[in-house]
């Protein structure tokens, strides 16, 4: 028995068009289905990533905040490779969207950053 590879992610946000917006238009996602559930009252939106099923987008009515800081168990964050990070800063930093200052990862060299989602979700940036 092996594993493919992850198939997604499911984020559960506060402000579903808040969201939306910053997944699709901050952020270069791109929506490939849209759904309203009427019995629960809660939006699926899927997204993909340079033509693959990246994300679910959920909204759900009094979702419970979760813990983002201090770091709390469960998952940590969801990183990005980038090209070009002092690029994606810039472009993050004009959106209004502030990053951490640059780290190194002491085991690779390489450089990243973390920026928060509106429901401040950990993200990062991850040079590659």
């Amino acid at each position: 028995m092996h594993l493919k590879g992850i198939h997604h992610v499911a984020i559960i946000c506060s402000n579903y068009e808040q969201s939306k917006c910053f997944y699709t238009e901050v952020l270069p996602f791109k929506v490939i289905a849209e759904h309203y559930r009427e019995d629960r009252q809660s939006y699926k939106l899927d997204l993909e990533l340079n033509g693959q099923y990246s994300i679910e987008l959920f909204s759900f009515n009094h979702a419970p905040q979760r813990l983002s800081r201090p770091e709390a168990t469960g998952l940590r964050h969801l990183a990005f490779s980038v090209e070009d990070l002092n690029g994606w800063m810039n472009y993050l930093n004009a959106k209004g969207v502030i990053c951490e200052p640059v780290r190194t990862d002491e085991f690779t060299g390489k450089r990243f950053t973390f920026f928060s989602d509106p429901d401040h979700l950990p993200l990062e940036l991850y040079e590659q």
